[in-house]
């Protein structure tokens, strides 16, 4: 199809929040619920859009994440609102791991005045960030770089995050499913992921608004596994419902 004028500027909406729900929508462009659902419907069919409950975002798969460049281009504000409550809730002195992804290298531009940390991470972009904090020891996991992202995965990096056992681990995700699973793509990234939740005293995950209800291939962990959740909007259902009989604390940063 070919996207009309209203429909063009409501595809550049989703590319711009990641997700949008229908009411959102109606009210950004003035037009009638129904007239939204009749867009979003024709734009699904075309496979411009993907549909949720009571929302829309872009297509996505559940085997391939999209770019590193388009990801951090993507919600950015949101990443940066979220990556201030994180910080504001991280004390000076502390031990941390960071794992891949553009939101923990948004909290780490963010912890750049904290005094006194420690930091691990398989992130070569969050150890570039925080070596430049004269106050904060970064400590750099070894393994297999990513090109594309500058992640460090594989068993090696499996190894030396078992070696420690840390106050915070900060992880961001790809997708968090409706029945309360965190999920990701790659499968050597979450083996990383899952040492980071076993050596940590306290989980916390950074996910914006345009992760809940996006799939994605291979489970994480569950709510039960974390301590608290940082987004930037507050969750849509059935997600309050399940954090809470998880005893998540969720952070909505404004």
């Amino acid at each position: 199809m070919t996207p009309n004028p209203r429909q063009s500027l409501l595809l550049d909406e989703v590319r711009a929040r990641g997700t949008a729900t229908v009411e959102a929508l109606s009210e950004q462009f003035g037009v009638t619920l129904q007239t939204v659902r009749r867009d979003v419907k024709l734009l699904s069919d075309a496979g411009l859009l993907s549909r949720f409950h009571g929302g829309v975002r872009l297509p996505s798969s559940t085997t391939e994440n999209i770019a590193y460049r388009q990801r951090q281009q993507l919600n950015e504000q949101a990443k940066q609102r979220i990556a201030r409550s994180v910080a504001q809730g991280v004390p000076e002195g502390c031990s941390l791991i960071l794992n891949i992804g553009t939101t923990t290298e948004a909290i780490a531009r963010e912890l750049m005045r904290h005094k006194g940390l420690r930091v691990i991470t398989n992130n070569l972009n969050v150890a570039a960030i925080l070596s430049d904090n004269p106050d904060c020891e970064v400590i750099v996991a070894g393994g297999v770089v990513r090109s594309r992202d500058r992640g460090i995965v594989g068993e090696a990096t499996v190894d030396f995050i078992k070696q420690f056992k840390v106050d915070i681990g900060l992880i961001g995700i790809s997708g968090i499913e409706s029945d309360g699973t965190l999920r990701d793509f790659d499968f050597r990234e979450v083996k990383v992921a899952r040492a980071i939740i076993e050596q940590s005293r306290q989980v916390w995950v950074a996910a914006d608004h345009s992760k809940f209800n996006r799939p994605a291939m291979v489970q994480v962990a569950g709510f039960a596994e974390i301590d608290a959740l940082f987004t930037d909007q507050a969750p849509p259902e059935p997600f309050p419902s399940l954090l809470a009989d998880a005893g998540v604390q969720c952070e909505v940063a404004t």
